[in-house]
């Protein structure tokens, strides 16, 4: 991957290279980062890398959350990012993710431990925090859902890169997903397919499912009072991505085409899938999800003919 500072990448699904986290013979862990990463030569980067990683590997659920003690460093990339997404947040996102915004008030000027993020999140959506050292297990991370638990990074991106990342980080996680699971109706769409995983057996109909989910909640636009609003976590959280989505290849939602499309992560996305209105999106993505299950796929994949 090339790293380009003037455009900016937040990723719901990468490949396993970013950043595999491993446990060492004596204890220790560590996160592989890949030679193109922008922290890979720093040393102090990496070590605080290794140390959040080894604080969530080391938590057990009932435990208290791992509550990292952030870096004026850390809390200024935080500040940066969220400084930068605002007039975009209000130029291109849909209602219900600035509703969402509105409504648990995340701080802009320092990064939020997960705590806090679930003391704001949960009255609101039923949610709450979980951390994570690098990436879940695909079947992990979706079926939590329906128990209503997000598994989330806490380490940030590169300070040298501040409008880019590899990998998904906490910017990613609680920018994107969290503002968008305190919007209307998500919450209830992120269990709908956490309840569709626990459903599903074949590993083929969790692929599709996943590729749905990138192409709605991760990579999502709307049409709200005719314009384009977008309300996918992995666009609003990139200030590059929220500024030229509309710019992408505009196409009518379909399902069949969203769950076996691939799609190039090093890039801006070319191709994204427009719902008509939010009642659409509302109705037919919890319809489709309500329903899922091993068969689907090839169900649509043969109805698309």
């Amino acid at each position: 991957m090339t790293v380009d500072p003037d455009r900016d990448r937040t990723m719901g699904v990468i490949p396993t290279r970013y950043s595999p986290v491993h446990t060492e013979p004596d204890g220790r862990v560590t996160v592989e980062l890949a030679g193109d990463h922008p922290g890979v030569t720093d040393p102090v980067y990496r070590a605080r890398r290794d140390h959040l990683a080894g604080l969530a590997a080391a938590w057990v659920p009932g435990q208290p959350v791992p509550t990292p003690d952030y870096t004026d460093q850390e809390h200024g990339v935080w500040r940066e990012v969220s400084a930068s997404l605002e007039s975009l947040h209000e130029q291109y996102a849909c209602r219900a993710f600035l509703n969402g915004k509105d409504a648990i008030q995340l701080p802009t000027e320092r990064v939020p431990q997960l705590t806090e993020v679930t003391a704001r999140l949960q009255p609101v959506a039923g949610f709450r925090y979980h951390p994570v050292a690098g990436l879940a297990p695909l079947r992990d991370f979706y079926a939590s859902f329906a128990g209503g638990v997000f598994w989330s990074t806490q380490y940030l991106r590169h300070p040298s890169v501040p409008l880019y990342t590899p990998e998904p980080d906490i910017i990613h996680e609680v920018m994107g997903h969290a503002n968008q699971l305190a919007g209307p109706g998500y919450a209830e769409m992120y269990r709908l397919v956490g309840a569709a995983v626990e459903r599903t057996r074949g590993e083929a109909a969790l692929r599709f499912l996943s590729h749905v989910f990138w192409y709605t909640m991760e990579f999502g636009v709307v049409r709200e009072d005719g314009e384009l609003r977008a309300f996918g976590a992995g666009i609003l959280s990139s200030v590059g991505e929220t500024a030229s989505f509309r710019d992408a290849d505009l196409r009518p939602v379909d399902l069949a085409a969203m769950g076996r499309a691939e799609y190039d992560i090093t890039r801006f996305q070319p191709v994204l899938y427009v719902w008509s209105s939010a009642a659409e999106l509302q109705d037919r993505l919890s319809l489709f999800l309500e329903s899922y299950g091993d068969d689907t796929p090839e169900t649509l994949l043969r109805q698309a003919g």
